[in-house]
């Protein structure tokens, strides 16, 4: 394909430029990543670009095919660190003891509810006993989706029937008529070609409604072994300042991002074109005390709606890498 060669020179003179210097070996650190929706495109990017070379880490990424396994990697040691980690499912994992530390937030829920174009359902409240595609059960866009229905609507998990892929499944689902209504990512909306949809509503404003804030929910966080960061603070630092890179370099530079998202998520030039445009929509590096406000929101709504138990432990939110990586270039 012709991109490559342009493609393989930008990045090695980005890397020749800014290149992380000296002889110290670099510091080994697992990442493992859901290769499937939000997480798949810029997981993409971090295999794909220099940036955490550049830090001096040797990394090793691992991609799961199902959204939970990185936690369950994470709890046998199999990875140090995830990106994207399901929200709702950290937080599950962390009230049954699992050893986990959260130290960014990572993608912010840019999800919308929808149906087929003429379909007679015409608001959210009249999902109740219908089939809802949205990704599998435990993802933080299932529970979400569920907490929403709940709060707002009334409407319980037991109420409606949820059918559970992949976002190119779910997408499948809605042309074949095997389910009601999808909650998909807005990038996916965009990406229909073969389906016209009407929009019920979004996450963002449903959560707004929901919480009587301004918040928008995170459905995917970063999330450390405990026992890791504690030893490595300083690693876990550079893994942020080369995934804050990774998403400034993307941000600006769409060409070579549609490029690595046709090569390595396999996806056709138009669908990584819309990827690539709504970018800014759904990644963020950030873990302020505004981030970690809206997840402890997040918790209290899954809780309270009954999407998932357990207690919130404040140690669960680990903010000295991310002050550290600020001195970082």
């Amino acid at each position: 394909m012709q991109w490559r060669k342009p493609l393989f020179a930008a990045l090695l003179a980005l890397a020749a430029a800014t290149g992380a210097t000296g002889a110290q070996a670099a510091d080994k650190v697992r990442i493992g990543y859901w290769s499937s929706g939000v997480s798949l495109g810029f997981g993409a990017v971090l295999e794909a670009t220099p940036f955490l070379k550049q830090q001096n880490l040797d990394v090793e990424f691992l991609r799961f095919p199902d959204v939970n396994a990185p936690l369950r990697a994470l709890a046998s040691n199999s990875i140090d660190l995830a990106y994207g980690a399901p929200a709702a499912g950290v937080f599950s994992s962390a009230a049954e003891g699992v050893p986990l530390k959260v130290f960014a937030a990572t993608q912010p829920a840019d999800v919308q509810f929808v149906v087929p174009e003429g379909s007679p359902i015409k608001s959210l409240d009249q999902l109740r006993g219908k089939k809802v595609g949205m990704s599998p059960a435990g993802s933080s866009v299932a529970v979400i989706a569920g907490a929403i229905l709940a709060g707002n609507y009334g409407i319980k998990p037991n109420d409606f029937s949820l059918v559970g892929g992949n976002e190119s499944r779910l997408a499948q689902f809605l042309v074949q008529k095997q389910v009601d209504a999808s909650a998909l990512r807005s990038v996916t909306v965009a990406q229909l070609t073969d389906l016209k949809v009407t929009k019920l509503g979004s996450f963002a404003d449903e959560w707004r409604k929901l919480t009587k804030s301004d918040s928008v929910p995170y459905i995917g966080i970063g999330t450390v072994r405990s026992e890791y960061v504690q030893a490595h603070p300083e690693v876990v630092a550079r893994v942020l300042a080369g995934m804050r890179n990774a998403l400034a370099w993307a941000q600006t530079h769409q060409p070579e991002v549609i490029a690595i998202l046709q090569k390595s998520a396999n996806l056709p030039e138009n669908d990584a074109k819309v990827y690539a445009g709504l970018w800014n929509d759904m990644y963020r590096i950030s873990f302020e005390q505004s981030d970690i406000d809206t997840l402890k929101r997040e918790h209290q709504v899954f809780t309270e709606t009954g999407v998932i138990k357990g207690a919130l432990k404040d140690d669960l939110f680990v903010t000295g890498p991310w002050q550290q990586s600020k001195s970082i270039k």
